[in-house]
């Protein structure tokens, strides 16, 4: 018999009947979220008025509640932020699982005392995120969906902090936290819980047309007991959007999973599937057998098996007393902004995916330069000299001695400076000696966000894509703005490329998806042949002096990826002008 201690089975109550009916299939813990500031904004979700009733309810079950406050934040909207957290912290929440690093910031200054988890949208995957985090006050880290159960093993021996995994439910195939495709492309943020789910959209390749982007969903049922020996905190499965009956359904099975100390029978996993699937269950992240059998989409035959979903067991209650927690005066009301004292620079850097694209007009124009860290090496050998080097965007702890290598290398070969654009990162680039700087994956949404990536150790930072020229000019610090490049939509674990052709095609940057109105939306490979989803457009704002100097913007950065080395050219020549480009993607002015 397994001695280890269980892990807390944390089910989703997207309404108040899906609360009741986790709590009565046996949860330990629920997580929901109150008001706008959560994820699910679509969900029934509960009022702030609600919320006491709703912690007082989970409590006399003898469960746990952890409130969702799980989007990035403005600075405008800040003080309602922590006004909500404020309303959570006095009905007793036994934890807020947060997105936004500034925000954190601001909750530990305002709340001392209330328990912080990071949310999977911050983009957790390695060891060091975890060490950062914990010394920032967070309790628990959400693992981040794709790290397989080697990684999450080791992640268990050595975290200073619990570790969260999803183990049931829906799979988004970008990494949490870095997907901007239906932001900038559908107006629809899921960074703000608006997300309009691209993923699960047809779209036309050379092979046919189909549904690249679409992954069947998670059940680690099969694995429950290599993840008990792992040492998981809690197994959290994912529903804020589906109806009480399935929440009960699920939640049951794994509660019995869970007391049997045992996987789940093929018998269980049909049944499961039954309930809700596209086209079954996947576990290839966790046994790391990543491959284009985890697409699938949601049948009618899927649908038509979902009307059984069974009865949901009842738990005995139990009886806990109600956390007390003083007002404080309404401590929300008397925040006050920390925002960077940032000199305010005025510096162009750049980022490109291939050493043939870095022109002398491009060597000239920009102050600095950064290239894969992978290709630095091959560069300098072709007599390509780049200052900076790119950080991958993803690093689980399996590849970290690998990375660190190429940094060490690209060090010897002149490399001075590096763009990271994780907190779990920084440490690989401080360790070998390169001046970290921060990329646009830190979501760098508000003053609080830019203080903290300040203090964390960066000379200096992208800003979010996702920021209105206003917005922008909130916050300081040293902060650049992306001026021209086609966005990165998509990072995934699952190579895409192979859906778009041959790997060659996808090496050359030569893959495409095409989406339902015709257009096309380059597919990049990267680092440990994961792939990158370009926007279809360019951003462009090289022609709007005026509008950038008025929101304060000095700091420059631009992004290459499929584009020729005349093209760079081109793009140059066009700002230098202050002109036009044509086609392209603007920044919001409002």
């Amino acid at each position: 018999m397994n001695e280890k201690r269980l892990p807390e089975l944390l089910a989703p109550a997207g309404s108040p009947a899906a609360l009741r009916a986790a709590l009565r299939a046996g949860a330990d813990a629920v997580y929901l979220g109150a008001g706008a500031f959560n994820a699910r904004v679509n969900a029934k979700n509960f009022t702030l008025e609600a919320l006491p009733d709703a912690v007082a309810e989970a409590h006399e079950a003898g469960a746990k509640l952890y409130l969702t406050l799980n989007t990035l934040v403005y600075d405008r909207e800040m003080r309602d932020w922590l006004a909500t957290a404020e309303a959570a912290y006095l009905a007793g929440v036994d934890a807020l699982i947060v997105a936004d690093l500034g925000g954190a910031m601001a909750l530990r200054r305002t709340f001392p005392d209330l328990p912080l988890h990071a949310s999977t949208q911050m983009s957790g995957h390695n060891l060091a995120a975890a060490h950062r985090l914990a010394a920032l006050g967070f309790e628990r880290m959400v693992l981040a969906r794709e790290l397989s159960a080697k990684n999450i093993a080791e992640f268990c021996k050595n975290s200073p902090i619990e570790a969260e995994v999803f183990v049931h439910g829906a799979l988004c195939v970008c990494h949490s936290g870095q997907c901007l495709f239906s932001s900038i492309v559908g107006g629809r943020s899921g960074n703000r819980g608006e997300c309009a789910q691209p993923c699960r959209l047809p779209y036309s390749t050379p092979l046919g047309k189909g549904y690249p982007l679409s992954l069947k969903d998670l059940s680690l049922a099969a694995h429950l007991p290599s993840l008990i020996d792992a040492g998981v905190a809690s197994l959290k499965i994912e529903g804020r959007m589906k109806a009480p009956e399935y929440v009960a359904t699920v939640t049951s099975v794994w509660r019995t999973l869970l007391d049997e100390r045992r996987a789940a029978t093929e018998r269980e996993l049909r049944y499961l599937a039954d309930v809700f699937s596209r086209s079954g269950f996947t576990d290839a992240y966790y046994t790391d057998t990543i491959s284009r059998r985890m697409l699938g989409v949601r049948t009618d035959s899927d649908k038509a098996k979902s009307g059984a979903s069974g009865n949901a067991k009842t738990k005995a209650v139990t009886r806990a007393p109600l956390p007390t927690r003083a007002d404080g005066g309404s401590r929300a009301a008397a925040y006050e902004r920390h925002a960077p004292e940032g000199r305010r620079k005025l510096i162009r850097t750049a980022y490109f995916s291939s050493p043939r694209q870095y022109t002398s007009a491009a060597r000239d124009f920009f102050d600095l330069a950064f290239i894969p860290v992978e290709l630095h090496g091959a560069a300098a050998r072709g007599g390509v000299r780049f200052d900076g080097v790119a950080l991958p965007p993803v690093i689980p702890d399996s590849e970290r001695a690998e990375v660190k290598s190429l940094l060490l290398a690209a060090k010897r070969a002149g490399a001075t400076h590096a763009l990271v654009g994780n907190v779990g990162h920084l440490d690989l680039a401080t360790e070998v000696g390169l001046i970290p700087h921060g990329d646009f994956r830190l979501n760098v949404c508000n003053a609080e966000s830019a203080a903290a990536v300040e203090k964390l150790g960066f000379a200096d930072f992208i800003l979010s894509p996702e920021l209105t020229l206003p917005r922008i000019r909130d916050i300081g610090g040293d902060s650049r703005v992306i001026v021209y490049g086609r966005l990165p939509l998509m990072i995934t674990e699952k190579c895409v490329g192979k859906e778009c052709g041959s790997c060659r095609d996808c090496e050359l940057g030569k893959a495409c998806l095409t989406d339902r109105m015709g257009k096309k939306f380059p597919v990049l490979r990267v680092f440990r042949h994961r792939s990158m989803i370009v926007n279809c457009l360019p951003t462009y704002m090289g022609d709007c002096n005026a509008e950038l100097r008025a929101a304060g913007i000095a700091g420059e950065h631009y992004i290459f990826t499929v584009e020729s080395p005349r093209e760079v050219d081109r793009v140059i020549i066009a700002r230098m002008k202050n002109a036009p480009i044509g086609a392209c993607r603007r920044i919001a002015k409002k």
